[in-house]
């Protein structure tokens, strides 16, 4: 982040101290000199001695430049001395810094006036400055005159000249417009600055001094003499002087013309241009003459070409009034004796070209030009200089052309309007507006299909002339059925009507379907109905159709169904599972659930692992819903004892036993192990309560449930009290027993707040207003002893400390949360002490004492015991995550110790004792090793006390797995393992069990299953039933596998793969088969492959053999069309030929850039679709063709009389 640094005036003297001596110069002085700017400062490095800078040192070029420049006190913008390094002047410094990149450093001198150092790029370094004097240092401004022609050369290419001096001089320099007549400059910046401004624009003028400009008057009239024929004579004048001479073209109304040079040639080209401009002023006569305006393109000709050449040929120049202007007389000037000539060939290339028309009803025009444009064809290849155009909309015929081959062509043309007008017919109808859209139909299909069986054109107006004639041109038949068949269209759609649906906005995606599937089939189904949807964002339920009104009715009535079926599946049940039981629900592979989804219909969605949610929700039909429930909780009831009972309790009393939040029955819950109470729905009148669990726990549930809805029924009664989060465990008690006691004694309810509850002190007390105020009095004498905080000591034998320390102090941070927040406090380690100290509640330290001498005498107590179980089975015994084993330790409270992995490189383990009781003072051991001790590493270690010890070790041995083999075929073991192991993992998660497959080397077909003897029946039923899959999958790979080969000539292979493989991948799709072209270097390109069941590759040939079939009917014919209608008959981004080969079923092959006959198109396919394919095309290149001669020839007429001259 760049910052200010405000320097001392010691500071900043060691700064200029590692300046070379000219940068020191250059920083005492307002202007830092120019060589300074390209030398850098390196301030860092170590210092040398002083005589080391006596010595002549070579500067050291870097990327990195240092300024420094004082700024004097008057000049100051900002001269609050007590503001040094804030305010203003610091923000602007820091704004130049994040604008600039470049470093500054700034000091106060002694005279107050302003030193600043500027480090950074040389570009950085240059703006910073230009910034500094704009901003921190006050103005002066002056002015300088040039010639107002050197302007440009100050200003530079683009600017560049004049950004370059205001950042090399720090100022502002405004330069004058071209329109502007003043020469002054103005300059603003700093007193040095101004001057080095002024020196430099000075320099520039100087320099173009050297060189000559001279501007001269010359009447318009007269350029075409001085710049000759083609502009031979201005180019000989400056190829002889070397000077430049720019006479403005005929279409700039200035008679100044520019010359530019050395001063001697400008000299001699103004003489010659004078001389030339004296001798035809002085001998040139004029002779104006009328010419019909339409005759004047005639005689300017083709790019001025015209006008040019009769200069050319006799000296004389034409002057033909501008185009906008409506004058017909046409002047000629030149020498007397050449003016006759000239007006001969005026009036010959005016006479040249007849312009002519003939009448003809808009609507024949296409008929005139013919099927293929053969008819126009006919006339134009006799009389190629005539040209024809038809303007769309005029009932006429425009024709231009030599005189002598007019008036052929224009009877030709007459003859064709008179049979065409004989034997053709239009007719207008009146359709309302509404409903010219759907008469066009989508994408224009039901226009195109009138328009192609009637052989008839059709003209509906569009929607912004709101016009209702639609007009209808042919053969006087097809326009009577064109015409009777539109009004019967539009007939029908007066008899349409609009139905709104309400639908709720999330069905309609259902609805509509993936990718609109469904809503297809609805509209496939009532074809005349258009379904509007409304836009999601709209929130709108209205749903609109459109149509004819039996279609209407239908429709509206299909749709209510099929949203009627989605309200009826929609219908969901939330259905509480103990979490344990849900991967039997699920089943292997979730066959279970696959299973009870397919047979009832509905969605089931069970909550993710790692949820604490047991709720499992089916959607669907109802009673597809409650089957589905059913079958779900019969799964749980046969995996456990678990029972369902149903209590009747008024319904006008399940708001307050389910509390606020379902405070009250969750208390009930979790206090009879889990169950689960399930009440019926809010207002449903129902009194039926029903409670899930093991048996035991829901007949505990129920009375407690009676029983508080007794109570509420007689006179209920809350009462809430407060107490410290920590207390509430010490207050409930080991397995509830403090708090059972208050209830059995009082028999009122008491409610602790859950961890999701926000007041976390809360205690609710429930029941008969006697019962509560007992038990509120009874909790409030318990949590007042609580707060009577007391000290206590207690010995503990130091041996035993470690126990209560270890893990960071796990044992001791039990108690404290089970004997309200208790501080026990062992003495240091190292001192021999046995004093433990106790703060906390009364109550709660005599219960933590009491809990401690527990601890102590078990540990007294404690023995250690050996279990030798081969150590191949320990891991199996451990369980996953060590879960089994963490089970035994809970269950029976002793510590289990596994010996630590064989090394294979380690010596051999010794024997060891198998039972010793700690506390003997000899270290005796009670029962001595046997002959033949067990290995170190089979010995797993138990310690506590003896019996349950010994549980424990039976327990363990219960945990040594079994091992069974089970024959399954070699062949299939990789499948059974599966990618990168993940089949058998699967199966070992799933049985619980290891299961190992011999080295493929064996070949062995016995693969064995080791695992607790309970799970070794299951998993050797799955791995059978994976056996059978996977021969059913080699049989149906086998049927799969079947080939054939068709023949098929290579040329049409592309077609059969289609644009992006769309052909080939809808067969492989439809027919389930692989296909396979034969590669580049294959001998038998003709070879197609087709792979898959012997029924579906051999309609898959069939549906190849059909395209073949069809290609080989096709045809390739050339058309030949002018290249410069290519773009447009293809369109922008192909749009055009897409539509010509989409309606003709053709593929049009344009030629390539270099192309021999760059105007052949070849067009492939069936014969009659060629033909009109080609009929289209030459209509096209007709219409086409007549845009693009009309527009060459407007450039050709548009250009102004004369040239112009560079």
């Amino acid at each position: 982040m760049s910052s200010v640094a405000v320097l001392t005036q010691e500071s900043f003297n060691e700064h200029r101290s590692g300046l070379l001596p000219e940068q020191v110069t250059s920083a005492a002085s307002a202007e830092p000199s120019g060589e300074n700017e390209e030398e850098a400062v390196s301030t860092e490095g170590p210092q040398e001695t002083t005589n080391a800078w006596t010595s002549k040192i070579r500067p050291i070029k870097s990327s990195v430049i240092t300024q420094v420049f004082h700024v004097p006190l008057e000049e100051r913008k900002y001269k609050d001395i007590n503001q040094f390094g804030e305010g203003d002047q610091a923000k602007i410094c820091v704004d130049i810094m994040q604008k600039t990149g470049a470093h500054l450093e700034l000091s106060m001198a002694k005279d107050q006036g302003l030193s600043i150092m500027v480090s950074g790029k040389l570009d950085a370094v240059m703006k910073a400055r230009k910034e500094i004097v704009s901003r921190l240092q006050t103005q002066a401004s002056a002015t300088v005159a040039i010639p107002k022609e050197h302007h440009r050369f100050v200003i530079g290419k683009n600017g560049e000249k004049l950004q370059e001096l205001e950042l090399k001089t720090a100022t502002k320099i405004q330069i004058p417009r071209p329109d502007d007549s003043s020469n002054l400059i103005k300059i603003s910046g700093t007193k040095e600055g101004l001057e080095k401004a002024k020196h430099e624009i000075l320099l520039i003028s100087a320099e173009q001094d050297k060189r000559a400009v001279e501007r001269v008057n010359i009447d318009k009239v007269y350029h075409p003499f001085i710049t000759g024929a083609f502009n031979k004579l201005v180019g000989e004048m400056m190829q002889e002087t070397g000077a430049r001479i720019n006479v403005p073209p005929p279409s700039v109304n200035k008679t100044e013309i520019v010359i530019t040079g050395e001063k001697e040639q400008v000299a001699q080209a103004v003489a010659m241009i004078k001389k030339i401009y004296e001798e035809k002023k002085k001998n040139a006569t004029t002779i104006a003459v009328e010419v019909k305006k339409s005759q004047h393109k005639y005689v300017i000709g083709p790019k001025g070409n015209t006008l040019q050449e009769i200069l050319d040929k006799t000296g004389v120049s034409v002057e033909i009034p501008p185009s906008d202007s409506s004058s017909e007389t046409v002047i000629l000037r030149g020498e007397p004796d050449r003016l006759g000539q000239a007006l001969t060939e005026v009036y010959a290339k005016a006479n040249s070209y007849t312009v002519s028309s003939v009448s003809a009803p808009s609507w024949l025009h296409r008929f005139i030009i013919g099927k293929k444009g053969q008819n126009l064809a006919k006339i134009t290849q006799q009389m190629p200089k005539v040209h024809i155009e038809f303007t769309e909309g005029e009932d006429k015929i425009s024709l231009e052309g030599p005189t002598k081959d007019m008036q052929l062509v224009q009877s030709q043309i007459e003859a064709i309007v008179m049979d065409l007008v004989s034997r053709m017919d239009y007719t207008e109808i009146s359709v309302d507006p509404k409903f010219h859209r759907h008469l066009i139909g989508k994408g224009g299909a039901n226009i195109n299909r009138i328009k192609d069986q009637h052989k008839v054109s059709v003209r509906i107006p569009p929607d912004n002339e709101k016009s209702n004639l639609i007009r209808i041109e042919g053969d006087p038949q097809g326009v009577q059925e064109a015409k009777k068949e539109l009004l019967d269209l539009a007939s029908r759609m007066e008899n349409e009507r609009t139905k709104d649906m309400i639908i709720e906005q999330r069905f309609h995606r259902a609805i509509i379907g993936q990718k609109g599937e469904k809503i297809k089939e609805v509209r496939d189904k009532f074809p005349e109905v258009i379904i509007n949807f409304p836009d999601p964002s709209q929130k709108s339920d209205i749903v609109q159709l459109r149509g004819p009104r039996t279609e209407v009715e239908k429709c509206s009535k299909f749709m209510q169904k099929m949203v009627a079926e989605m309200v009826e599946n929609s219908y969901s049940v939330s259905v509480p599972i103990f979490k344990q039981f849900h991967k039997n629900i699920i089943g292997k592979g979730g066959a279970n659930i696959k299973k009870i989804r397919e047979e009832t219909n509905t969605k089931i969605d069970l909550p993710a692992e790692n949820s604490n949610s047991e709720m499992i929700v089916i959607t669907g039909k109802k009673a597809n819903c409650e089957a589905a429930k059913n079958r779900i909780l019969a799964i749980q009831k046969e995996l456990a004892n678990i029972t369902e009972m149903e209590v009747s309790i008024p319904s006008k009393l399940h708001n307050s036993l389910i509390g606020s939040k379902g405070r009250f029955v969750r208390s009930i819950m979790e206090e009879c192990g889990g169950v689960h109470i399930h009440f019926p729905t809010e207002g449903s009148g129902i009194d039926t309560v029903t409670i899930r669990g093991p048996a035991e726990d829901v007949e505990k549930a129920r009375k407690q449930l009676l029983s508080l809805a007794e109570e509420k029924q007689t006179k209920s009664h809350t009462a809430e009290l407060r107490a410290k989060p920590e207390y509430h465990k010490f207050l409930i008690g080991k397995g509830g027993g403090n708090i059972r006691k208050v209830r059995d004694s009082t028999g009122a309810r008491i409610i602790f707040p859950t961890a999701e509850d926000k007041d976390q002190e809360l205690i609710t007390v429930v029941g008969t207003e006697e019962a509560v105020q007992e038990a509120q009095k009874e909790l409030e004498a318990l949590i007042k002893s609580l707060d009577n905080v007391v000290e206590d000591i207690m010995t503990v034998d130091p041996k035993h400390h470690r126990y209560f320390v270890a893990r960071r102090g796990q044992a001791l941070r039990d108690i404290a949360e089970e004997y309200g927040g208790v501080m026990v406090s062992f003495p240091r380690t190292g001192t021999q002490s046995d004093k433990v100290t106790l703060k906390g509640a009364k109550d709660c330290v005599e219960a933590a004492k009491k809990r401690m001498q527990e601890i102590i005498e078990d540990l007294d107590a404690q023995v250690t015991m050996e279990c030798v179980i081969p150590q191949k089975f320990h891991r199996s015994i451990m369980g996953p995550k060590g879960s089994r084993i963490q089970q035994i330790t809970r269950d029976h409270n002793v510590q289990i110790k596994f010996p630590d992995r064989e090394d294979p490189q380690g010596p051999p383990a010794e024997p060891v004792p198998v039972v010793q009781e700690n506390g003997d003072a000899n270290g005796e051991v009670k029962e001595a090793a046997e002959p033949e001790a067990p290995n170190k590493r089979d010995v797993i270690v138990l310690s506590g006390r003896k019996e349950r010890c010994e549980a424990a070790v039976e327990a363990l041995k219960a945990l040594v797995p079994v091992t069974i083999d089970v024959e399954v075929p070699y062949e299939l073991h990789r499948y059974i393992i599966g990618q990168k192991g993940a089949g058998i993992r699967k199966m070992m998660d799933e049985y619980e069990v290891n299961i190992q497959v011999p080295a493929p080397e064996l070949q062995s077909d016995t693969i064995s299953i080791t695992g607790l003897a309970n799970h070794l029946d299951r998993a050797k039923e799955g791995l059978l039933e994976r056996v059978k899959e996977l021969q059913l999958e080699q049989q149906d790979r086998a049927l799969r596998s079947f080939k054939l080969t068709i023949t098929v000539d290579p040329k049409y292979h592309p077609k059969i793969i289609g644009r992006k493989g769309a052909i080939i991948t809808q067969i492989r799709n439809d027919h389930d088969v692989n296909i396979q072209f034969p590669e580049k270097n294959d001998e038998n390109q003709d070879q197609i492959t087709i792979t898959g069941y012997e029924k579906n590759a051999v309609s898959a040939r069939d549906a190849i053999q059909a395209i073949v079939d069809e290609l080989e009917e096709m045809v390739s014919e050339d058309v030949t069309l002018d290249s410069r209608v290519h773009a447009r008959i293809i369109g922008a981004r192909g749009k055009g030929i897409r539509k010509i080969m989409d309606e003709f079923k053709v593929d049009l092959r344009f030629p390539q850039s270099g192309a021999a006959d760059p105007n052949l198109v070849t067009v492939t396919g069936r014969p009659e679709m060629v033909d009109e394919a080609i009929d289209h095309l030459l209509n096209l290149e007709e219409e086409y063709m007549a845009d693009v001669v009309e527009n060459e020839s407007k450039q050709a007429y548009m250009k102004p009389f004369g040239v112009r001259l560079l």
